[in-house]
Formats: C-alpha cells, sequence, structure tokens
C-alpha cells in the first residue's frame, strides 16, 4: 500500500526573482535569476543537478512546448528536463515532479523551477488562448473575474449573507494582502492601501472592485530537492524543510453535469485538502499550520479557500476575515508574503513563489515578515474556472516535526 512522501525529501535551496512588470528581462533571465539563487542556497553546482521539471503555462512568449528553453538558458547538463503545464497550478506541477523523482529514488537531485512571462504578450489579463471548438463554444461566455464573480454570488446565497457584508470581508482580504506586500522587496505591488480606497474602486465584474482582482506580472521561482540523508552529506547542518505532501485534484466535469454544485466552493479544494492532511500527518489543520499561502486569484477565492480548507467553518469565512483571523498576527497567517495579490501570478512560478515563502518562514529568513518561529505550512493552487478544474494542496514543515 502506498505511504505517501512525508518527510522522504527535503529543499535544499530555493530561488525567486522580482516579480513585476519587468520589461528589461527575458524569461530565460527570469530564469536564471530564480535558477542562481536556489543553487546558491543550495550550495551545489548545476552539474549535481540530475532533472528537471519546467513550469510554463502560456505558449504566447514563444518558449516553445518542450523543456529545451530551461535546458539551454540554464545550461543544464544534459538532464531529462520535462515541460509540465496544469493551467495555475503549473509552478505546483513541476514541484510535483521533481519532489517524486526523488522520493521514489530514480534520482538524488531534482529541480523544479517555473516562470512566465505574461506582460510582453500586451494582453491586460491572460492571454487568450488560440482557436478551437471548446473556444468557440464556451470561452468568449467567460472571463476570470466574470466567473469568480459568479463565486461570489453563490456564497451569498448559499449562506444567506448580504453582499454588502461580503464586500467588507472582501476588502478586508485585499487590505491585509497590501499590508503584508509592502513588507516584501520582491513583490510587484508594495504599497499600502486603505480599506476605504478598496471598496470605491471602479467596479470589474460586480462585485469584484479593481483592488479585488490579482496583478498579472513576470517572474520565475525554483526549488532543489532531495532526500534528508543527500542534504546531511552535502554539509547541510541545522533545520531542513520537508515536504510531507503534494496532492491535486483535477475536476471530473461532474460540478458542471448536474445541480449538486452550487458554485459556492471550491469541490477540488476539499479533495486535495483532505488527501493532503492525511498524507501529512494533520489532524487539525487550524491548531497544527502556522502559515497558508493560498490562491488569492480574487479577494474571494481567499475567503472561501479558509473555508475549503477546514480553517474556517461553511459560512463563517467572511466573520473569521473581518475578526483578523488570518491576518499577520491572527491565528494562521494567510498570504503574509502578499499573495497572487500582490506578490503578483506568473502563472507557471506562482506555485513555487508560494513554496519559497514558506520555506523561508520555515527557516527564519523572512525578514521584516517574519513570523514566530513556525513550523509548518501550506500552499494551494487553484486553476480553472468555472467549476475550479484543478486544485493543488502542499504541506510542508520542519523535518521531524
Amino acid at each position: 500500500m502506498a505511504k505517501g512522501i512525508r518527510d522522504k525529501v527535503v529543499i535544499l535551496g530555493m530561488g525567486c526573482s522580482q516579480f513585476g512588470e519587468r520589461w528589461d528581462c527575458s524569461a530565460e533571465d527570469l530564469l536564471a535569476e530564480s535558477f542562481l539563487e536556489a543553487i546558491g542556497d543550495a550550495g551545489i553546482d548545476r552539474d549535481q543537478i540530475e532533472a528537471a521539471w519546467f513550469g510554463l503555462s502560456m505558449d504566447e512568449q514563444n518558449l516553445g512546448k518542450s523543456g529545451l528553453s530551461a535546458s539551454q538558458s540554464l545550461r543544464l547538463p544534459n538532464i531529462p528536463v520535462t515541460r509540465v503545464e496544469n493551467l495555475c497550478a503549473t509552478g505546483s506541477e513541476a514541484l510535483r515532479g521533481a519532489v517524486y523523482a526523488v522520493a521514489s529514488g530514480a534520482v538524488d537531485i531534482a529541480m523544479a523551477i517555473g516562470v512566465e512571462k505574461l506582460k510582453d504578450t500586451g494582453y491586460g489579463g491572460l492571454p487568450e488562448r488560440s482557436k478551437g471548438t471548446f473556444n468557440e463554444l464556451w470561452q468568449p461566455s467567460a472571463t476570470a473575474p466574470g466567473s469568480f464573480a459568479q463565486f461570489a454570488s453563490a456564497y451569498t446565497a448559499r449562506h444567506g449573507i448580504e453582499m454588502d457584508t461580503l464586500k467588507e470581508a472582501m476588502a478586508h482580504v485585499s487590505w491585509k494582502s497590501h499590508e503584508n506586500g509592502s513588507k516584501n522587496p520582491k513583490a510587484h505591488l508594495q504599497r499600502r492601501i486603505s480599506k476605504e480606497a478598496i471598496l470605491n474602486a471602479p467596479m470589474v465584474a460586480y462585485p469584484l472592485g479593481l483592488f479585488d482582482c490579482c496583478g498579472v506580472s513576470d517572474g520565475s521561482a525554483c526549488a532543489i530537492i532531495t532526500t534528508p540523508e543527500v542534504a546531511r552529506r552535502l554539509g547541510r547542518t541545522g533545520d531542513l524543510v520537508s515536504v510531507k505532501a503534494v496532492q491535486l485534484a483535477v475536476s471530473n466535469g461532474s460540478e458542471m453535469s448536474h445541480d449538486s454544485w452550487d458554485g459556492s466552493y471550491a469541490r477540488t479544494t476539499r479533495i486535495a485538502a483532505e488527501r493532503a492532511y492525511r498524507e501529512a500527518g494533520i489532524t487539525d489543520p487550524l491548531k497544527q499550520l502556522d502559515l497558508v499561502e493560498v490562491h488569492d486569484c480574487f479577494s474571494i477565492t481567499e475567503l472561501v479557500t479558509m473555508e475549503d480548507l477546514g480553517l474556517s467553518k461553511p459560512g463563517e469565512g467572511f466573520r473569521d476575515v473581518l475578526a483578523g483571523k488570518f491576518d499577520a498576527d491572527g491565528e494562521v497567517a494567510c498570504n503574509i508574503d502578499g499573495g497572487l495579490k500582490c506578490f503578483g501570478h506568473p502563472i507557471g512560478a506562482s506555485g513555487l513563489r508560494m513554496v519559497y515563502e514558506c520555506y523561508q518562514q520555515l527557516l527564519n529568513r523572512a525578514g521584516d515578515r517574519q513570523l514566530n518561529r513556525p513550523t509548518h505550512a501550506l500552499t494551494h493552487n487553484l486553476g480553472g474556472f468555472p467549476n475550479f478544474n484543478v486544485c493543488s494542496v502542499s504541506v510542508l514543515g520542519l523535518l521531524d516535526t
């Protein structure tokens, strides 16, 4: 019987580029920026990497459909490089490949790296896909803001909440992200903002205003994965950050096939979280997790995710948000680095960026935003709409905790 990957692998080193409008850099430059930090942190040479997984979601940046661009731009040592894509969970998918390769014993050291160069496409949001039957029949009728706005409407209908009350809670989510992002020198948006400005911002898709939507950014992130034994053999002393679970849930289409799903929650998040908790030995996430990095593509998404992860009771997430439960000084800090909202959302890098923040926090290297001795953290990616097609949940922690 499968026993999972708990404590079989550790993160040897990580790197993350500056996120933002990186007009002066190519995607290859951003890959190099995160890669060089990661191998420097790991204390290894590139020739010690035995396999790599490369996350890239959008073909529009002309990096191609294979791992060739990562291999050539980073001058990797003729190792297997696999390009992966799984909607907004692309970076997490790259991590899953590297983690499983090491946990299986196939390689001693593997790399996960992701990048997205979205600003150069000239599109205000995410680039449009090429035409096809699916796009012709369905895509023109749906946008990300429009679909997640429906998420908010379904949530209020399900739980009998006034929309103005929900908007106050969403404004708190966005305000918190800006407060946290202001302390992060690598974040795309580093400016604090008032709740009044958030509530009075131009409407994008009711009830989502401008500041309820995450930034579209350029950026890259990288992780070097190995076993605890190899890490010690390489001279790594002190705390090691262990990957205790990586779980992925992909929709089978049932949400859109009948009316048993009312659109007020993400079914894939609940499934992935349950599996991840079981694999990691988490029985009480509210007590055992010190921080979470969740997929706050829109403020409503973060709020509902608190319920889907079991950190709030169903229908109580908005109250917990308003009470500051997920603020930097709350019970479980959420998106302490600014999240997608302020750190940014280069799709291929986002999942790895979340892990980067948790890694820094667990090793007490997060600077002005450092929490008080965290031991366990969670990352959450959600991709696709309107039925949130794919979700990845990973649990990280100090080894032997």
